[in-house]
């Protein structure tokens, strides 16, 4: 955080101050278990909880000040009328503050945390970095990311997502990007924005943020990304695996695990990637990184060997691990759409090519609308049609996934449907054997990345 006087945060925000002054110097927290000494707990009003019932605690934690709308003790308090608008405010306050910042925004469909993961890893070696924990990609997200710049941040990497139009360019008055990455038009929240097209355009508000001086990484082989060229006054970069793509891919070979190795061609010269990430989609991740790294000055051989020796960095997306019973379990169940689903099926047959049995965990997508129904009978089919062993359709919400691989020929023991992640669970013990590759993939709200987390501690306990 770059300290700033009670008194500095009542003018940022057009908040009254009350209680004696004090400094905040450490983390900005919406959360009063993270609070520590010298830090600003922000007292948001959410769907479940006020976060003024938790002021005590956030000031026992070590928290100097709060930001809220009312005052509950007679500690030092910022008061506002709205808490987010004066915590965006109070996030901008330090972007502006931040001498020699540079702030990458990162969207699209699906990729963002991976591709901000993999573009972190690159730029701490040249300074200091700040990029999201996690997925913090929405109106508290960003701001929270945000307020970790101090004034020796060289870097902000800022992941920012989307559910209806308008959200981003939100998110980009909050954190200006000078670089700005769009990854793809995808299908998430199909049901909220109503139509690719809406998405598409929601995606373009990030480029139209960016400035005549600054960058915009596009996504070549994605018509609705390229398209985005005319949306920006930025110079443009393309990436992709076609030939016109000014930053390309090419000879993408894939080892027993789906990893991606690759020669990468730039302005620059070409290097040779080899990811540690599974799934070929994230050739197209590392392009981005490579094409705002490149930018930002970072020799080529300096940026392949960090994409080649980064790992996955955030929980539950295509999280690895080998059990000591000899499954491999493959947790990718922190968020899923049409194109993410069919990127994680296609990386689990690629594991299954060696003649591994590969099973299917699949819990619902949500908000995809509409096309609900639709969207998950084609995932089903594509189950089969990549070659999954076992398709395992959990909860409410996933029966289409069932319909859908019996209409590819599944039968009623290869396609399976059962009501929760318990009896998903119960379903795997009996089913699985040595040698198996298990992929768990499922919207958030599903919690098969629970499952996951279950069957590696079971499994690992019972090894003992």
């Amino acid at each position: 955080m770059i300290p700033l006087t009670l008194t500095e945060i009542a003018a940022i925000t057009g908040g009254a101050q009350h209680g004696e002054e004090v400094l905040v110097d450490a983390a900005v927290v919406t959360d009063s278990r993270e609070a520590v000494p010298g830090s600003l707990y922000v007292a948001r009003v959410g769907e479940h909880a006020d976060g003024h019932a938790y002021v005590p605690q956030a000031r026992a934690a070590g928290a100097v000040a709060v930001l809220g709308t009312r005052v509950v003790d007679d500690g030092p308090t910022v008061l506002v009328p709205d808490v987010q608008a004066a915590f965006a405010a109070l996030a901008r306050a330090v972007v502006d503050r931040a001498a020699g910042l540079t702030v990458i925004g990162i969207t699209g469909s699906s990729g963002k945390t991976s591709t901000k993961d993999l573009l972190a890893a690159v730029l701490r070696p040249v300074g200091e970095t700040v990029a999201p924990v996690g997925s913090y990609n929405s109106e508290v997200g960003v701001p929270l990311t945000v307020c970790r710049v101090t004034p020796s941040t060289r870097f902000l990497v800022a992941e920012m997502g989307a559910d209806g139009e308008g959200h981003i360019a939100y998110l980009t008055r909050i954190a200006p990007p000078q670089i700005g990455i769009v990854l793809n038009v995808g299908r998430a929240h199909l049901g909220e924005f109503g139509s690719v097209e809406a998405i598409a355009r929601t995606k373009s508000e990030m480029v139209q943020a960016l400035s005549p001086e600054g960058l915009a990484v596009l996504n070549a082989d994605d018509p609705n990304v390229l398209a985005m060229r005319e949306k920006t006054s930025a110079r443009v970069i393309t990436v992709g695996r076609g030939a016109d793509a000014d930053v390309r891919a090419t000879d993408v070979e894939l080892d027993d695990l789906g990893r991606a190795r690759f020669t990468a061609r730039t302005p620059q010269g070409s290097a040779t990637v080899s990811l540690r990430l599974l799934g070929e989609h994230h050739v197209h991740n590392a392009l981005a990184v490579l094409a705002a790294a490149l930018e930002l000055g970072v020799p080529l051989a300096q940026v392949a060997d960090c994409l080649s020796r980064a790992e996955a960095a955030s929980r539950w997306r295509m999280e690895l691990h080998d059990l000591p019973d000899g499954v491999t379990l493959v947790n990718d169940a922190y968020n899923a759409n049409p194109e993410s689903m069919a990127a994680a099926l296609r990386a689990l047959a690629r594991m299954g090519a060696g003649g591994r049995r590969t099973l299917a965990v699949l819990g619902a997508m949500r908000e995809l609308g509409a096309d609900s129904d639709a969207e998950h009978v084609a995932v089903g089919r594509l189950a089969m049609e990549t070659g999954a062993d076992l398709v395992i359709a959990v909860g409410p919400g996933a029966e289409g996934i069932v319909e859908g691989a019996r209409e590819a020929g599944a039968d009623v023991t290869s396609a399976v449907w059962v009501q929760d992640r318990d009896a998903a669970r119960a379903l795997l013990f009996r089913e699985r054997r040595e040698g198996d590759v298990i992929l768990l993939k499922s919207s958030r709200d599903s919690g098969l990345r629970f499952l996951g987390d279950m069957i590696v501690e079971e499994t690992t306990e019972g090894a003992r």
